[in-house]
């Protein structure tokens, strides 16, 4: 009798047009086991599913009618499928070829291992973070400081990074953007928490199952290219919103009120600056265009 897939690849997508017909390209193309294929649509108004039932006649198309959040999509995908392995994948990476072998044989390895997650790369092949320490007061201020020195392409980040990602070994948690998750893991602890609309839901389920005994693993030699933020550029404004709400969440469940109180008051210190930023620079290029007319 012939086993089934041992991997089901849940795809969430919202406005992705652009870019996901190359994702669930690289899985045709790389993947050297068979897979079961499913794709959450979060409401997409340009043709996201037409664009994938076209294409990809072998894939399951979950059309939610509305725009649920990553991670209640992502919970509705896993429903839809029964491998006993899943892979969250944004709909903005490509997949090289190899890499789900390499993850899934790493995971497999390591009895206790409950999600892990590979190196994933921009389109131009720098490395990204895409792993971390639990997010604390604490902990944040230098994982942020890496993250901001790869946007400005820092040399001396990009090689500290560069360092830190070649090792593969046990971390806090995994970027959501390609998640392998042990299926009787992931359903033991409940899933995502569908409270996270977008942001931090990665974090928040790996530790989750860290708490539970398992294992969350960094696999270096399994390599994915991330276009970070291409779903979400047409919608920047909300995704920032989405990011504060997900911060203050986690920080009330992990860190307690108190941590979660300062959170709020830096951010708004932060939303004040920024619009008194904008307000400046508004008024020189008014006085610019006075002074030039």
């Amino acid at each position: 009798m012939s086993r089934g897939p041992t991997i089901a690849v849940v795809v969430v997508t919202w406005q992705s047009g652009a870019t996901i017909e190359r994702c669930l390209a690289s899985l045709r193309d790389g993947g050297a086991q068979p897979l079961e294929l499913v794709v959450v649509d979060n409401a997409s108004t340009d043709g996201t599913p037409g664009a994938v039932r076209a294409s990809f006649p072998e894939a399951k198309i979950v059309e939610t009618g509305a725009n649920l959040g990553f991670a209640a999509a992502c919970n509705r995908g896993a429903a839809a499928t029964s491998a006993p392995w899943l892979l969250f994948l944004n709909p903005d990476t490509e997949v090289r070829a190899g890499a789900l072998g390499a993850l899934i044989a790493r995971a497999l390895s390591e009895p206790r291992c409950s999600a892990a997650g590979p190196l994933t790369r921009y389109p131009d092949g720098t490395p990204q973070l895409s792993f971390g320490p639990d997010l604390t007061p604490f902990s944040e201020p230098g994982q942020r400081r890496l993250v901001r020195g790869l946007r400005r392409r820092d040399p001396d980040v990009v090689s500290e990074v560069t360092r830190l990602v070649r090792e593969s070994g046990e971390r806090d948690w995994v970027s959501g953007a390609c998640l392998l998750v042990r299926r009787s893991a992931f359903d033991a602890v409940g899933g995502f928490d569908d409270g996270y609309f977008l942001y931090e839901e990665d974090a928040d389920l790996c530790r989750r199952l860290r708490d539970a005994g398992g294992r969350v693993l960094h696999v270096a030699e399994s390599e994915v290219v991330h276009a970070v933020g291409a779903s979400m550029a047409a919608a920047a404004a909300a995704s920032r919103l989405a990011y504060h709400r997900s911060h203050l969440r986690y920080y009330r469940r992990w860190n307690g009120a108190a941590a979660a109180l300062a959170l709020r008051v830096r951010i708004a210190a932060e939303a004040a600056i920024l619009g008194l930023r904008g307000r400046l620079a508004q008024a020189r290029a008014t006085l610019s265009v006075a002074v030039s007319g």
